[in-house]
C-alpha cells in the first residue's frame, strides 16, 4: 500500500506544471488514480485508474481498470477471489450547465460498460476463471463525481456510483 501511495506522489510531482486553472474543456486529458472504499462483488478494496479525453466542452470518453482481491483462511482451508473490472466510460461535465464559476472544480456524471474478469483459487488445487460463484460478467456502471484542483493539473477526486465501488477517492491529473 505504501508503494502505491508513493508512486502516486511521484506521478503528481512529475505532472505539476505552470499553466493556469481552467474548468474542464475539450481536449483535456483526465487521469484519476485511487482506491474504492467498498466493492460490489465480495470483499476487498478496489485500486484502479480511469483515463478520459475531452471530445467536447461537456463530454469526455475513455477507459477504466480496477483490481481487488479477497480471501478466506480458516481451519486449514484457504480460498481467494480476484476481480479485474475493465470498462469504457463516458462523462458529462456539468459546470457550464450549472453555471459554476469555480475554475478549480469539475463536476461530472456518467456511465461505464465493460467486463468483470474474475478468478477463484483454493488450497485444494482448484482454480478457475469461469467456474466460481461470481464468474466473469458484464459490468454496467454509473458514477457521479467531482475533481478539485489544488494546482492547475493536480487535484483530488471523489466518485460515488455503482459498478465497481460505491465510493472512490484519489488523486486527479489533468494534462
Amino acid at each position: 500500500m505504501k508503494k502505491i501511495f508513493s508512486s502516486l506522489l511521484v506521478m503528481s510531482l512529475l505532472f505539476v506544471g505552470t499553466k493556469s486553472f481552467a474548468q474542464y474543456q475539450k481536449g483535456d486529458k483526465l487521469l484519476n488514480a485511487g482506491i474504492g472504499l467498498s466493492s460490489y462483488y465480495g470483499g476487498g478494496l478496489p485500486i484502479g485508474a480511469s483515463f478520459e479525453v475531452g471530445v467536447t466542452d461537456e463530454i469526455s470518453v475513455g477507459a477504466q481498470i480496477d483490481f481487488y482481491t479477497w480471501g478466506y483462511n480458516f481451519g486449514g482451508y484457504k480460498w481467494r477471489y480476484t476481480f479485474v473490472p475493465v470498462a469504457v466510460r463516458g462523462s458529462y461535465h456539468v459546470n457550464e450547465l450549472l453555471n459554476l464559476n469555480n475554475d478549480k472544480l469539475d463536476l461530472y456524471g456518467g456511465l461505464a460498460l465493460g467486463y468483470y474478469i474474475s478468478s477463484y483459487r483454493d488450497n485444494s488445487g482448484y482454480s478457475g476463471f469461469y467456474d466460481n460463484a461470481y464468474g466473469n460478467q458484464v459490468l454496467f456502471g454509473l458514477h457521479i463525481g467531482g475533481r478539485y484542483y489544488f494546482k492547475p493539473n493536480l487535484g483530488g477526486f471523489a466518485e460515488v456510483g455503482y459498478g465497481v465501488s460505491a465510493l472512490k477517492l484519489g488523486v486527479a491529473f489533468k494534462f
